[in-house]
């Protein structure tokens, strides 16, 4: 089993990198606080119902106009581009990990608004890379700075869920090493030295995620729905708990009853127990819901 202990850096905690932006496992809020407490997580739920139309075609305007939203609501600024310009320094190499799943992919939509507002922030393209398979070998990721780590929520077969947390598992070269034990030590390859005090920005996408699954690569529509939101922090793990949150609710709904998962979902509470990477108890976060209400689950 993979430890705490036999991971590079595990033991050092980083309040910021060098810019001054925030970044994951960090002091709480270091940008926009949350008015509620010190150690507090605060995470935007955004949701549009124009965002998607019935052929789940993404809307790239809308969801440009949820991402910076939610940005600006989550760092306390009322313009997204100097909100963007907190996150993001001119200096900055970027790298967007995404996830391609062929069933359900981070949107090419989200994607591309994510780089206008990097590059909009003074970082050249050349110093930008959007990518999922395939970072280990991408030179600005191998030489970046920042991270904005932005996947769809959905179930998973080795996992439970998954989530921004489990999204960074490309980064070790043998991504099957963390399978063991329901995936519980997914935490620990955010202590990894390209990963390790970088990441800026988590986006969960919650647009039609997949809340019931049956098998390694099992989809099928009829286990997803149109929720039209995503989910934006800079604690991943306050981010994937309260998707995860969500999902619970949508079986809930679905099955008439507590529906567990097929794969037991341990990797949060380790993430914040064992990696101290943020906070899994909904006591210790605060959800900010913007836009569309209806059945919101949370």
């Amino acid at each position: 089993m993979l430890v705490a202990s036999a991971l590079p850096g595990c033991n050092r905690k980083k309040s910021a990198d060098q810019s001054g932006a925030p970044t994951a496992g960090s002091s709480p809020e270091p940008l926009g606080g949350t008015g509620e407490g010190a150690g507090k997580s605060k995470v935007i739920l955004i949701r549009d119902a124009n965002v998607m139309d019935d052929n789940r075609t993404v809307d790239a305007a809308v969801i440009a106009t949820m991402l910076d939203q939610a940005v600006a609501a989550l760092v306390g600024e009322s313009d997204p581009a100097k909100a963007w310009a907190r996150l993001i320094k001119p200096t900055d190499t970027v790298g967007m990990k995404t996830n391609e799943w062929r069933f359900l992919r981070t949107p090419i939509e989200l994607e591309a608004a994510v780089r206008k507002r990097v590059e909009g922030a003074g970082v050249t393209p050349d110093r930008v890379s959007i990518r999922d398979r395939g970072v280990l070998s991408d030179p600005v990721f191998q030489s970046a700075t920042a991270l904005i780590n932005a996947r769809p929520m959905r179930t998973h077969h080795w996992a439970g869920v998954g989530t921004c947390i489990k999204n960074y598992i490309l980064f070790h070269p043998t991504p099957s090493d963390w399978h063991e034990d329901s995936c519980a030590n997914l935490g620990g390859i955010w202590k990894l030295p390209i990963v390790e005090g970088k990441t800026r920005l988590n986006i969960l996408v919650m647009l039609s995620p997949l809340f019931h699954g049956k098998g390694p690569h099992h989809f099928h529509a009829e286990y997803t729905w149109n929720y039209k939101g995503i989910i934006v922090g800079f604690d991943p793990v306050a981010v994937d708990s309260t998707g995860l949150r969500i999902l619970e609710a949508k079986r809930r709904v679905h099955f008439g009853k507590d529906e567990p998962f097929a794969t037991p979902v341990t990797h949060l509470q380790l993430a914040e127990k064992k990696y101290r990477l943020g906070n899994a108890d909904p006591s210790r976060i605060e959800v900010i819901k913007l836009g569309w209400q209806d059945e919101v689950l949370i």
